[in-house]
């Protein structure tokens, strides 16, 4: 053997262990992306990875806000620097490892901050750390942010250290940019879900959204309500108090509708529609649509009742019939709906204008599929409006 050999052998058993280690950390970062619960744990992750890879005893990430630095995940070492750094954002100036890093765009070292004249951050005390190495976390050549490790020991990083965080940080921010996708794909459906029914924002971001929306044929449940009494009660209500109702009816709605799993359809004033049994599966939905009708009447009767001292008399109408309709995406570039067409939505429409107050009306299909659940009366056939043939018609008196 020759007398370099040992030397290199050891050299090589050092690069491959630092390589498992990288790719170790890798890994576990990508894993937190992948289980997407958003950026803050791919930023734990990050902190823990970086401090491992450099035997560091503290790590901290920071990400840009503007012209400063915000610390964003720190190691679990010491809670009361954590705090520090919050409250003590880093410019970019020579005052903090991450100031440095901020101005030079590459990993800088300070082998120990209490001989560096120019450092000056305050958290040093809290933690203890004597040496720092910062690093930056660049993506398509902007600076989003910076990794900082830091040892209670003074002295220089290991070239071998500073490399291996270096090449981590390159991955960490492709880490993060997935990550604040992910977050911002989730907001954007959490609000998108405040204007249309959750099923509906989850079906417009997945992959199979774009083929039912562009409308397929279905077999739902659709539910019908609308308010007696509403229209005398526009006509001398003041705005407020008008809004103040329709408010209040429309929240109980909401609140009702997702725990029987139906899909909002649109809100028209005083009148609501619902299906069930798309985009997403619903097991009895013909038996879902009534157990959210009888809710619905409890609960309304109980916001009556408090109506009813201010002279307000409202009652709640609900029809529900069963059958095939045309379902996806109706409206134009803009402003689009998520709705269902066809006899059926039209029938569970004329039941509900048909309802007194407090009745829950069925049409024959809902009613062959739930007579042995449902306790229901006959209504007798019904003459409805723009059906050529009288309706057999029930009436919903209670779950058996």
């Amino acid at each position: 053997m020759g007398e370099h050999e040992p030397l290199q052998v050891e050299e090589l058993v050092r690069d491959n262990e630092n390589l498992r280690e990288q790719r170790r950390a890798i890994g576990e970062v990508l894993r937190a992306v992948a289980r997407s619960e958003g950026l803050q744990p791919v930023l734990n992750e990050i902190v823990a990875a970086a401090k491992r890879l450099c035997h560091g005893e503290h790590a901290q990430l920071y990400l840009a806000d503007g012209d400063l630095f915000v610390v964003f995940s720190q190691s679990d070492d010491s809670p009361a620097g954590y705090e520090y750094a919050e409250d003590h954002p880093h410019a970019r100036d020579r005052t903090t490892v991450v100031g440095r890093v901020a101005l030079a765009g590459e990993a800088v070292q300070i082998p120990d901050v209490l001989a560096d004249a120019e450092y000056s951050f305050g958290g040093q005390p809290i933690a203890g750390y004597r040496a720092l190495l910062g690093v930056p976390i660049v993506l398509d050549g902007e600076l989003i942010g910076a990794i900082a490790v830091g040892r209670n020991v003074p002295g220089p990083f290991a070239d071998e250290h500073v490399e291996i965080v270096t090449t981590f940080a390159d991955q960490a921010a492709i880490a993060i940019a997935n990550a604040r996708l992910i977050d911002a794909v989730e907001r954007q459906r959490t609000e998108l879900s405040r204007f249309v029914s959750p099923a509906v924002a989850t079906l417009i971001s997945s992959s199979e959204g774009e083929r039912l929306l562009a409308g397929h044929r279905g077999y739902i449940s659709c539910f019908f309500c609308d308010l007696r009494g509403f229209t005398a009660f526009a006509e001398t209500a003041a705005p407020e108090e008008l809004i103040e109702v329709l408010r209040r009816y429309h929240e109980m709605l909401g609140e009702l509708i997702p725990d029987f799993g139906g899909t909002l359809e649109h809100f028209a004033g005083d009148g609501v529609m619902v299906f069930f049994n798309d985009p997403i599966a619903v097991e009895d939905h013909e038996l879902q649509a009534i157990r959210l009708a009888i809710a619905e009447q409890e609960r309304f009767e109980e916001l009556a009742q408090g109506w009813r001292k201010r002279g307000t008399e409202l009652g709640l109408g609900i029809g529900i019939e069963a059958g095939y309709a045309t379902i996806g995406r109706i409206g134009f570039e803009g402003r689009y709906d998520y709705g269902a067409l066809g006899p059926v939505t039209n029938l569970a429409a004329r039941l509900s204008t048909l309802a007194a107050a407090g009745q829950i009306l069925i049409g024959p299909h809902v009613f062959g599929v739930v007579e042995e659940t449902v306790q229901t009366a006959p209504v007798g056939d019904l003459e409805v409006k723009g059906f050529g043939r009288p309706i057999p018609t029930y009436e919903v008196l209670g779950l058996r």
